[in-house]
């Protein structure tokens, strides 16, 4: 009973956390979920081979009530560009929904590094600037299509929202960071969306999946990070609204490189 009270826990702990970097600097938490879930997973004697997959789709499927708590709270302040959202949302979900897919043929090794080295390259290109000099004008309907689909593959094949991605392309498109952020959170609901639906449906025939799943999502983990992360995200949005660009730029590199450095030792 003390085990099932401790795993409760850890599971709603780990929605405060995520609530609050979803609604404070635009991400949806996958970052953190799918290292932590991964550890949990082991502890708990999954299948081997079934622990990264089940870490990116519960990962996914948990980070939508924060993503959608947190737009919402970033609507309100006016952060949220919806013509990107909606020039960005077609190709998100096309390659969320094969994400699940190929998540499933490739080897288990190559998704953790792949989740590894995607840490480390948007780690690395928001801490030190690594961007075109002079601002880029919004591209025209394939463009964002294709950046959409980018943004929609990696994102789902790491298991996290679109914000790593989407936030670096908005800044270079001369989008003012605050605004990145507020309409990242959006932009990481439609990535969520897609690849949870993507990963159900290619869990479904995995023989051998552990009980209370539903494709590769693990439902009381689920629940217990959806529960706390939609209230804690909106508190985090209020802040983001409130502290120099400067500092979130900052915060939002260490919080992604210290995730990074904690994965690699535990890989």
């Amino acid at each position: 009973m003390a085990g099932e009270a401790l795993t409760w826990l850890t599971y709603a702990g780990l929605g405060v956390l995520v609530g609050f970097f979803s609604g404070l600097l635009g991400i949806g938490g996958g970052s953190m979920i799918v290292p932590t879930l991964g550890l949990v997973f082991v502890a708990f004697g999954f299948p081997p081979d079934q622990v990264m997959h089940l870490s990116l789709g519960t990962s996914l499927a948990a980070i939508l009530a924060a993503t959608a708590s947190g737009a919402r709270a970033h609507h309100a302040h006016g952060a949220v560009r919806a013509d990107i959202v909606k020039g960005l949302a077609p190709g998100i979900a096309v390659a969320g929904l094969a994400a699940g897919a190929i998540a499933r043929v490739a080897p288990v090794a190559l998704l953790k590094y792949f989740f590894l080295a995607f840490m480390f390259y948007v780690t690395a290109q928001i801490l030190f600037g690594l961007k075109p000099r002079r601002e880029r004008p919004l591209p025209g309907r394939a463009g964002l299509f294709g950046v959409g689909a980018l943004i929609g593959g990696l994102s789902g094949l790491a298991g996290v929202g679109g914000a790593m991605v989407s936030v670096p392309f908005m800044t270079w498109w001369g989008v003012p960071f605050r605004t990145a952020i507020g309409t990242s959170a959006a932009i990481s609901f439609v990535v969520a969306a897609a690849g949870t639906i993507g990963f159900v449906a290619a869990g479904l025939t995995e023989p051998s999946l552990p009980p209370w799943t539903v494709g590769y999502v693990y439902l009381p983990a689920l629940l217990g990070i959806s529960v706390t992360s939609v209230f804690v995200a909106p508190w985090g949005a209020r802040l983001a609204h409130r502290l120099p660009v400067g500092l979130l730029k900052k915060v939002f590199a260490v919080f992604l490189l210290a995730l990074a450095a904690k994965l690699s030792v535990s890989l």
